[in-house]
């Protein structure tokens, strides 16, 4: 993983600490001091690995951290990242390393909840076209590292492992005027380790349109996708079963059924409840629109004394869960 240069340089700072860099190197104080992070919520913590790989860029061989792993179940206000060094070794980022705990956890959390709530469905984020590119990949990984299967884009999917997901948008159905149509097209063109999965809301009654790119396909035919805008009803439990229902009596049982398009906590509840037949979901800002979790960075030793502003225990805040650092060579 590579830090940007404006996150190294201290351009992503907050000026404050550029501030307090140049007044304490004229006054020639730059003590050993042991700074604590933690949240203002539970949850679940992620981009501690983006965190980590910016200490390792920046801090001395001889400092010391303590950490929780990514992905880690956190509480309230637990210490999840310790840090002893000399403060000019990273005090200028605070900012950031609180800015992708933060906004990775938010997400991560959001997506933990969704896929818990579907499970045993899976879930595919879909949330980077909702959020700024330069931060997207980050949102999909942190989706990942959420419990989500895989997400839609490269770059996302690449940060944690996996492979990305996706097939044909409805601007691919719009050009070739016709859903069997661009779904044949489709299987010619692409390999066979790429899941067939067939948009069936475009043109036509999406049971109609499920049975027909079914008939053309046959046994090729991984699953449609029913992702029914709100100006025409959204997907309902109700016709999540017709389509069921028409592929089974047309001799398809074997095609799944994908949902997508405003897919959130309280719709995957909703078809759960109704037994709604769903092999996969695809959730975009329900994930990406999750609020950040609010991270703390405090100062509790100064040259080995404990110490804390008004409000805080002086002094390192005990965690047996924190594991020490190894740096990266």
């Amino acid at each position: 993983m590579t830090i940007p240069e404006p996150i190294l340089n201290g351009d992503t700072a907050d000026f404050y600490f550029h501030n307090t860099r140049r007044v304490l190197a004229q006054e020639n104080l730059d003590p050993s001091v042991t700074m604590e992070i933690f949240p203002s919520r539970a949850g679940i913590l992620c981009g501690m690995r983006e965190a980590l790989e910016l200490l390792n860029q920046v801090l001395p061989n001889d400092a010391q951290v303590w950490h929780l792993d990514e992905g880690a179940a956190m509480d309230t206000k637990e210490v999840v990242l310790r840090i002893r060094a000399r403060y000019s070794a990273f005090g200028l980022y605070e900012t950031a390393l609180l800015g992708m705990l933060a906004s990775e956890s938010g997400w991560a959390t959001a997506a933990h909840r969704i896929v818990e709530a579907a499970k045993p469905i899976s879930v595919i984020s879909f949330g980077a076209r909702h959020v700024h590119p330069n931060v997207s990949a980050q949102l999909e990984y942190a989706a990942i590292i959420g419990g989500c299967a895989t997400a839609a884009t490269p770059a996302g999917a690449r940060l944690a492992g996996k492979k990305p997901s996706g097939t044909m948008p409805h601007a691919m159905i719009l050009i070739f005027g016709d859903t069997v149509r661009a779904v044949e097209a489709f299987d010619k063109w692409m390999p066979p380790d790429v899941s067939r999965i067939a948009l069936v809301d475009t043109f036509r009654d999406e049971a109609e349109e499920a049975v027909r790119v079914a008939t053309a396909l046959g046994d090729l035919l991984w699953g449609v996708r029913l992702d029914t805008p709100s100006e025409r009803g959204r997907v309902t439990p109700d016709l999540i079963k017709e389509v069921r229902a028409r592929l089974d009596l047309a001799g398809f049982p074997h095609v799944k059924i994908f949902v997508s398009g405003g897919v959130d906590l309280e719709r995957v509840e909703i078809f759960k409840r109704a037994n709604a037949p769903i092999d996969g979901y695809g959730v975009g800002s329900a994930i990406s629109a999750a609020p950040p979790i609010d991270f703390t960075g405090d100062l509790k030793e100064i040259d080995g004394k404990p110490i804390a502003k008004r409000g805080r225990i002086p002094g390192i805040t005990p965690n047996p869960r924190l594991k020490e650092w190894t740096r990266n060579s």
